[in-house]
C-alpha cells in the first residue's frame, strides 16, 4: 500500500545464458512495486525492460559507474544498474513529489534505500538539483520520448548534463507511437548525435523472447553524445 493506493509488486529476473555449471550461472532479482492503476511514474512500460535487460549484457561495464536516470518512475533500469555496482542517481520531476516518494519505496523495496540517491529534476529547469548531479558517466532513460511537447524540454536537460559531462552518453528506450513523433531534429538543434543501436539477439543466450518482451510494440534504443 502506498498513500493508501493499492500496489502489487513486480518480480523482474536477469540472467545470463552460460548454464554449463553453477559456478559460472548469474542471476539478478529486481522487485519494483506498482500501483494498479497505471499512470506514468507507477508502472513499469515495455521500455524498461528492454533498457534494463542491456544494462545486465554489459554489467561489466557498471561497477563504479555513476549513472543517473532521468524520468525514472518506477526506475527499473536504473535498479539494475545500482545492483551490478554503478553508483546511481534516481530523478523525476521535482513537481511530483508522490513519484520521488515511489522511487524511494522502490529502493527499499531492492535494499538500496541508503545507496542511491533519489533527487528531483525537472526537465527543461535549472534549478539547484540539477547542479547537484556531480559527475556523471551513464545517463538513462527509458519512454521519456512519450509526450511530444516536453521532447525538447528533455533534450534540452540531456544536453545540459552531456555539455558538463563531455565524456558521457544517454542509454534511452522509447516506444514507437507515431511516425510523426521524432527527437532527432532537436538533437541536431542541440548538438547532440544520436546513433541507433541495434536489439537483435539481447536476451537470446539467456532464452528470452525480445518479441514477447516488447509486448508487440515497437521499441527502440538510442545512443546519445555530445556532437
Amino acid at each position: 500500500m502506498s498513500d493508501g493506493i493499492v500496489e502489487h509488486v513486480k518480480k523482474f529476473i536477469f540472467k545470463s545464458g552460460n548454464h554449463r555449471s553453477e559456478e559460472d550461472f548469474e542471476c539478478l532479482e529486481v522487485l519494483i512495486p506498482e500501483q494498479l492503476q497505471a499512470s506514468y511514474s507507477f508502472y513499469t512500460w515495455p521500455s524498461a525492460p528492454i533498457l534494463a535487460w542491456f544494462l545486465w549484457e554489459h554489467r561489466r561495464d557498471l561497477p563504479g559507474q555513476r549513472v543517473v536516470e532521468i524520468g525514472a518512475g518506477t526506475a527499473l533500469p536504473g535498479i539494475v544498474a545500482a545492483k551490478c555496482g554503478a553508483i546511481v542517481t534516481l530523478t523525476d520531476s521535482a513537481t511530483l513529489p508522490g513519484s520521488l516518494r515511489h522511487c524511494r519505496r522502490v529502493c527499499e523495496a531492492n535494499g538500496l534505500a541508503d545507496q542511491v540517491r533519489v533527487l528531483g529534476l525537472t526537465w527543461g529547469l535549472f534549478l539547484s538539483d540539477a547542479f547537484s548531479l556531480g559527475p556523471v558517466d551513464l545517463l538513462l532513460g527509458s519512454d521519456v520520448f512519450y509526450e511530444p511537447a516536453v521532447f525538447e524540454d528533455v533534450v534540452a536537460t540531456v544536453a545540459f548534463i552531456l555539455d558538463a559531462n563531455p565524456h558521457a552518453r544517454f542509454l534511452c528506450t522509447y516506444q514507437e507511437r507515431s511516425a510523426d513523433w521524432s527527437a532527432e531534429h532537436l538533437f541536431r538543434r542541440w548538438r547532440l548525435r544520436c546513433e541507433h543501436l541495434p536489439l537483435t539477439g539481447l536476451g537470446a543466450e539467456a532464452g528470452l523472447d525480445i518479441d514477447e518482451l516488447m509486448q508487440d510494440h515497437t521499441i527502440h534504443l538510442l545512443e546519445i553524445t555530445r556532437a
